[in-house]
């Protein structure tokens, strides 16, 4: 690894603002209403695909996965050089005019610049708060848990909103939700302006410090590679799900059923599953590379079992199943982002992490093709390889925690 941290000082500066029981309650507030309510994200398939058929809604989603690449690495070098207030802020606001326009228009050239648009902005606040409990949270311990804390009301805010959606949709349609999307994203703008640290404590240490500085930690490109196969199975949720589930003619309510039954099963095996995982000390139990592999494995079992599916409950069933292999890699993620990243980095390598789940959302297009030329057998295999693959890449990543002596690796 070449990039290094500089010196620790004796003393770390103090960004002011709330002190950091505060600050984390309010970032897990931020991330439950970005999530709850997002409903373009999670029902853009399901529109486009009712007004314009499933690979019209395929193509959309791969915009979707673009501009999510790209926003990604734009806002984890501006988090990291401008500070968390002014990115999140405003890139907010720019998600919330993508809405809005989601709202009003239909023809689809529009929408699938929309879609691209969406992409850029809906999940920049990854970076963002990564870099927050970074500059705000002393210990390592601390940041882990609070990583954790954010991946767990993720999991919860995606279930609540594609639930909840589901219904909505069915009973008012979905203008209505792409506009209460855009209303959260003004709110989340605002709470960013009076809460989130103004500038990045380490900005002058680190400003330097480029994305190929960050990808040349070998522990870093390693866990993105197996993010990337885990993640194209847990996108399945809002990507497969809708896809297969339109193609057997079932309403909104069905796929709001199974994001329900999801919702409901993060909310009573997180806690057992993460204690098991994480120990009193808020440290591992475990090396963080048999925990991703475990849970990419139960990703891929899960999604490859919901690909077969052609009821309401069995798609609901599938979605319970892949929930182990979430929290499983939830913890993996975020005890990696909390250990490893160095002061002044956080959003960068939140953004590379993230980066994962943006490339495992250009897949789409891709299994709504397999969907047509061989059908539910050809896209659960294309779902379990990835999840194999992604198995696999775990083994030079233990290799590299191993033989790395770095002291933001003292979670391994």
């Amino acid at each position: 690894m070449t990039l290094t941290a500089p010196p620790a000082a004796k003393v770390r500066p103090q960004a002011p603002g709330p002190s950091p029981r505060t600050l984390i309650a309010t970032l897990l507030g931020v991330t439950l209403i970005l999530k709850a309510s997002g409903f373009a994200f999670d029902f853009l398939g399901y529109y486009i695909g009712a007004g314009h058929g499933t690979v019209a809604a395929g193509a959309a989603l791969t915009l979707f996965g673009v501009g999510w690449c790209l926003g990604q690495a734009a806002c984890g070098a501006m988090t990291d050089h401008l500070g968390q207030r002014t990115t999140l802020t405003l890139w907010m606001a720019l998600s919330a005019l993508a809405c809005l326009a989601l709202a009003l228009f239909t023809a689809l050239p529009a929408l699938l610049g929309i879609a691209f648009l969406l992409g850029c902005t809906m999940e920049i606040h990854r970076p963002v708060i990564a870099a927050e409990i970074h500059e705000r949270i002393d210990s390592e311990a601390g940041r882990t848990r609070a990583q954790g804390w954010t991946y767990w009301v993720t999991n919860v805010g995606v279930s609540v909103c594609g639930g909840l959606g589901g219904y909505l949709a069915h009973a008012h349609g979905y203008r209505l939700l792409f506009i209460a999307n855009g209303v959260a994203c003004v709110i989340v703008a605002v709470i960013a302006r009076r809460v989130l640290s103004p500038s990045p404590l380490h900005s002058s240490s680190n400003s330097h410090i480029s994305y190929r500085q960050v990808l040349s930690d070998r522990g870093l490109r390693w866990i993105t590679a197996a993010a990337v196969g885990a993640m194209i199975c847990a996108y399945g949720l809002v990507s497969v799900l809708p896809l297969v589930m339109s193609e057997d003619k079932l309403p909104p309510t069905a796929y709001g059923t199974a994001m329900l039954a999801n919702a409901a099963a993060v909310l009573v095996l997180s806690p057992p599953l993460t204690r098991f995982l994480v120990g009193s000390d808020d440290r591992m139990r475990y090396p963080i590379a048999p925990i991703m592999a475990t849970g990419t494995l139960l990703l891929g079992a899960a999604m490859g079992f919901a690909a077969l599916q052609h009821s309401s409950i069995g798609y609901s069933t599938a979605a319970v199943l892949m929930v182990p292999g979430e929290i499983c890699y939830s913890v993996a993620a975020g005890a990696y982002v909390a250990t490893a990243a160095p002061p002044g980095s956080a959003g960068r390598y939140q953004a590379v992490l993230s980066g994962a789940a943006a490339l495992a959302s250009l897949t789409p297009l891709g299994i709504a093709i397999a969907l047509h030329a061989g059908g539910r057998l050809l896209v659960a295999g294309l779902l379990v390889i990835s999840a194999v693959a992604a198995a696999c890449a775990c083994i030079p990543l233990a290799h590299a925690l191993r033989t790395v002596n770095s002291p933001h690796r003292s979670g391994e």
